[in-house]
């Protein structure tokens, strides 16, 4: 056996290793789930963390029907709330395992 091809199974071992455990973290996650809240909690929504919304509460003092565009307004910052909170656990569960390496 040639020089550093021990280093080299031990690496690739390792890397298998972390790949699988991030596929467990993300299974983890995709269970999980995010609720995001629009200003003064009048819409919430709940996303599994497979960004798919599985949920959605309406206050009813929300509903204008002169003013569609608040209510429009409102899910939509709901919707952004639960998505970054997504995004914001996914990177650091990437990160985790991405810290060391080269970019």
């Amino acid at each position: 056996m040639m020089r550093g091809m021990g280093n080299m199974n031990n690496m690739m071992k390792q890397m298998k290793k972390m790949e699988k455990q991030l596929a467990e973290e993300q299974k983890v996650m995709e269970a999980k789930d995010f609720t995001g809240v629009s200003p003064d909690e009048m819409v919430k929504v709940t996303f599994a963390g497979k960004r798919v919304m599985t949920d959605m509460t309406i206050d009813p003092k929300a509903i204008d029907p002169d003013d569609p565009d608040m209510l429009s307004d409102l899910v939509l910052a709901a919707v952004n709330d639960a998505l970054g909170q997504i995004d914001v656990e996914g990177k650091q569960t990437l990160d985790k395992y991405s810290n060391g390496l080269p970019k």
